[in-house]
């Protein structure tokens, strides 16, 4: 269970390149800017790399097709200048003034800035997809040119769109790991959750988004959607059988997930521009296959005074001060019915204190719970997340506990009035002294292993739902337990699975009392003859200034 990921190493044109020495060129390049900027900086000059790269080398593959057939001189420029040559393709046409190479040779221009702040615009200007989606404020941020220059000339040396790149999602892994440092580096107070890899992997893996509507209402930079994309292909799916749907209120955000989709070729409805998902629904109508997010949890400021008749609050009205019971109704609201891709599930992260909170908090817990819509609730371990020590958990939620509905021939067992509680909190591994990661988050194979965390959890979730191929579920003292409504109501509607799984059994037990006795026993009285020898020693040297032990009333 000691895991260890491999160093992410990507190739460049003629080298390979760790992205953590990007990384720290990068960052020395910051100067004074505050992380959480500098975050939109690079990564919309990494995008700009990406589709430059792509541009070019599309440009290269037609110059061949044109020569091929005998075509050249001057009468090849035109055609390679032809728009819908690049487009067709799925390419991103980059116009002239937008290409790397132009940015690269005016590295050292003294309005830098407004020359990148130009290059975007025209990217936009000539693909209605990024319209109003790109960075365009460099110069606003006053970064000395030299400084933008110097990032620039680290950013050229990773070849990110070529076709080989692509393949190996070069440009996809660079892009996630500098949102994880960013996110490390901004810690607690960056305003954003950043939802860790392993734990994204372990929400898809559970509710396994083979095909339909997938929504995030707090999208981030979409690393739910490309988690789900990669789950759908590597079953044999592809892009094309998950419809994208999200919502993000954070303007700056919400850019950097259209680029992050789009560097993937990831067709998504974020909306036609940042909104809140409580006061400003984007997707009002909308019913979904799965449901996968991290939203901002314990919020106090989410307008819920302006919300209270909102139809979206069936199973009770969310007290003003949390927006925890808010956002779970949220979700509900937005499920679909029993369908042949499973019956509207969800799964998102949630602060433990939801699975336990009173007041009308716990009224609407129980109305859930007496629907039977909880499916599984997962406790995580501690220091899995970059920006928040608060405890949390996964919760499953479901329309249709049937078994009559799970995707791709899955099957399953008729499970209502169950839910499955798995404790996980003492899994993990420490990938630094302060943060922990789920095993099995790189592994090749879906689901990971069942030595893995991640696939022993996901594992433990299919026995329980009777999927076909899955092993028999029994419960394990410590580690899960299928309880019913009726056990459920009876512990108060309280969903904190430490309460249903029990304590796990030490693995000292397995000693012979006799045995461990007898252990003691020797062990305690080595430590009393030691104590009796150490006070006589302290005695003897009290003594020597006329003060001992019998002094002491």
């Amino acid at each position: 269970m000691n895991e260890q990921s491999p160093p992410l190493m990507v190739e460049s044109k003629e080298l390979s390149i760790n992205p953590e020495d990007l990384w720290l060129a990068a960052d020395k390049l910051r100067g004074t800017v505050d992380s959480s900027d500098y975050k939109h900086v690079v990564l919309g000059l990494i995008f700009l790399k990406y589709i430059s790269d792509a541009f070019e080398a599309r440009r290269a593959e037609l110059a061949t097709e044109l020569t091929n057939e005998g075509i050249s001189g001057t009468e090849i420029e035109p055609l390679l200048e032809s728009r819908d040559e690049y487009t067709a393709e799925g390419v991103f046409w980059v116009p002239q003034e937008s290409r790397w190479s132009e940015l690269q040779a005016n590295g050292r221009h003294p309005n830098l800035g407004k020359l990148i702040d130009d290059a975007m615009y025209a990217i936009e200007r000539d693909n209605p997809k990024l319209k109003g989606k790109l960075p365009r404020d460099y110069a606003r941020r006053s970064i000395p040119s030299e400084r933008l220059g110097g990032l620039i000339d680290q950013i050229a040396s990773i070849a990110i769109g070529t076709k080989d790149a692509q393949r190996k999602d070069i440009l996809g892994r660079v892009y996630e790991f500098f949102l994880g440092k960013f996110a490390a580096a901004e810690g607690k107070l960056g305003g954003e959750f950043f939802t860790p890899s392993s734990v994204v992997r372990l929400m898809v893996e559970m509710i396994e988004p083979y095909e339909g509507r997938v929504y995030d209402p707090a999208c981030g930079s979409g690393g739910m959607f490309v988690q789900s994309e990669r789950f759908a292909e590597a079953h044999g799916g592809s892009k094309r059988d998950l419809s994208v749907f999200g919502q993000e209120s954070n303007a700056t955000t919400w850019r950097l997930a259209h680029m992050n989709l789009a560097i993937r070729g990831i067709e998504a409805n974020l909306g036609d521009q940042p909104a809140d998902s409580f006061t400003r629904d984007l997707h009002p109508d909308l019913k979904v296959d799965y449901i996968l997010a991290n939203p901002p949890f314990n919020i106090s400021d989410w307008s819920g005074q302006l919300l209270r008749n909102d139809v979206r609050w069936k199973y009770g009205v969310p007290p003003v001060g949390n927006a925890n019971y808010a956002w779970i109704q949220h979700f509900i609201h937005h499920l679909a019915p029993p369908n042949g891709r499973g019956g509207g599930t969800a799964a998102f992260v949630m602060a433990n204190g939801s699975l336990s909170s009173s007041s009308s908090e716990a009224e609407i817990r129980k109305n859930i719970i007496d629907a039977d819509l909880v499916d599984c609730v997962v406790a995580l371990p501690s220091q899995l997340f970059l920006t928040t020590g608060i405890p949390v958990c996964l919760w499953f939620v479901t329309r249709d506990k049937t078994g009559k509905h799970l995707a791709k021939g899955k099957g399953g067992r008729d499970r209502r009035g169950e839910t499955l509680f798995i404790d996980a909190r003492d899994m993990g591994a420490m990938e630094t002294r302060v943060l922990r990661y789920l095993t099995g988050r790189d592994s090749s194979e879906s689901p990971p292993p069942p030595d893995t965390d991640i696939g022993k959890i996901v594992q433990t979730y299919h026995a329980w739902r009777g999927e076909v191929g899955a092993n028999q579920y029994a419960d394990l003292k410590g580690f899960s337990k299928a309880a019913t409504i009726a056990e459920i109501a009876a512990k108060g509607h309280v969903l904190t699975p430490g309460t249903f799984v029990g304590s796990k059994k030490k693995s000292s037990d397995s000693e012979l009392f006799n045995d461990k006795m007898a252990r003691l026993v020797s062990e305690l009285s080595e430590q009393m003859l030691r104590s009796e020898k150490l006070n006589g020693a302290i005695n003897t040297a009290l003594a020597t200034v006329g003060f001992g032990f019998d002094d002491v009333k």
